[in-house]
């Protein structure tokens, strides 16, 4: 009895094979290979989800706790709920580190869903060519989406913000009524005392951490790198005579250049005034401006094209300046992928090491012994 042929049956020429460093699979073989990864990556992003939530069981727990032995007895001391602030802030810093990872397997997810399965609903019914170079590049280079502050202000919007409040009120609800109704300012000021500490000293730290955390929640409103976030397009805190952009500005001299990771636009202006809307934009949004000719083909007239990387929070002071300038000017602003370059993101990523680290590597690398002559 003959042996049966081990060799596989010879495959169909017509059928493509994807070839990659040796690896042959065929479409049918590679799609369920990307299945398999995207359910691989729902489950991750997942468990890091119901970590979320558990640190806000967490929070919402030790506030009921704190409010119920709080105002239990008119003799328990207000210092339990100061003491919650700090707990609580641990809570949202725990939470806030949580949450990047979330934002990091739930970027990978939103690169197979956007660029590879919705790309096959739609013409020309093929992925974009980069995303599995973006998506090779999260995987071999992970790198957090957001910002440690990014994602401090983002949960404390979302969730601990109101937390916070809760207990601020009953802070001063409990020094109002315990151990005695409070009538005056001096009799509210020595309930608030802890010790020998003062109790004027007590309400001005408390308002100064409240003050910190509204100044944060305020800052981190124009950050927009969070993937796993329903973001309205352009979303920004609207105020009236540019007081945001006055304030963010502020802010950027004194926070590190980090700090302001921001969705970045770019501006693409056909105008006659080129220079006066240049000069005006380099002197209100401290933004290089680049210059183009361009020619209309319908009209035959040439124009300028100017070109202005800027943030989301600086779109509408944009447009302000070009058609305070000129009425006629055609203004179209597209998202873009990465900035890099002064003012905006550092062309090194963060997970290589600098040029200084670099040589002290190379300075301390042993060097490999030559062979032995036999």
């Amino acid at each position: 009895m003959s042996n049966p042929d081990p060799s596989p049956p010879p495959a169909d020429p017509t059928d493509p094979v994807w070839t990659f460093r040796g690896y042959k699979m065929k479409p049918g073989e590679f799609n369920t290979a990307m299945v398999h990864f995207y359910r691989g990556e729902i489950s991750r992003s997942n468990v890091w989800r119901q970590r979320l939530d558990s640190t806000t069981n967490w929070a919402v727990v030790i506030t009921g706790a704190v409010l119920t032995f709080a105002f239990s007895a008119v003799t328990n001391s207000h210092a339990v709920i100061l003491i919650s602030f700090f707990l609580m802030s641990l809570f949202l810093f725990i939470e806030a580190r949580r949450y990047r990872y979330y934002e990091l397997w739930a970027l990978r997810v939103r690169l197979m869903e956007t660029d590879f399965f919705a790309a096959m609903l739609t013409p020309p019914f093929e992925p974009h060519r980069e995303w599995a170079i973006r998506l090779v590049d999260s995987l071999m280079t992970p790198e957090f989406p957001i910002s440690l502050l990014e994602a401090v202000g983002r949960r404390l919007r979302r969730n601990f913000i109101w937390l916070f409040l809760i207990l601020g009120l009953a802070w001063v609800v409990k020094l109002l009524l315990h151990p005695i109704p409070a009538r005056t300012w001096h009799a509210f000021f020595t309930h608030a005392g802890v010790g020998l500490v003062p109790g004027e000293i007590v309400a001005a730290l408390v308002t100064l951490f409240f003050a910190t955390l509204s100044l944060l929640a305020f800052l981190t409103v124009g950050l927009q790198e969070s993937p796993g976030e329903v973001l309205p397009r352009h979303e920004a805190l609207q105020l009236p005579g540019g007081l945001f952009q006055t304030l963010a500005g502020a802010a950027s001299q004194m926070l590190p250049h980090d700090f302001w990771h921001r969705q970045n636009l770019l501006a693409i202006i056909i105008t006659e005034k080129a220079e006066a809307i240049s000069q005006q934009l380099l002197e209100t949004l401290h933004h290089g401006v680049t210059a183009l000719q361009g020619k209309g083909m319908y009209s035959g007239v040439s124009r300028s094209v100017l070109l202005c990387a800027v943030a989301a929070t600086e779109v509408d002071a944009l447009k302000r300046i070009v058609y305070g300038v000129d009425e006629h000017a055609f203004v179209v602003v597209n998202a873009t992928h990465e900035t890099l370059g002064a003012g905006f993101s550092s062309p090194q990523p963060r997970w290589k090491p600098g040029p200084k680290l670099r040589r002290s590597r190379q300075q301390t690398q042993v060097s490999p012994r030559p062979p032995e002559e036999p």
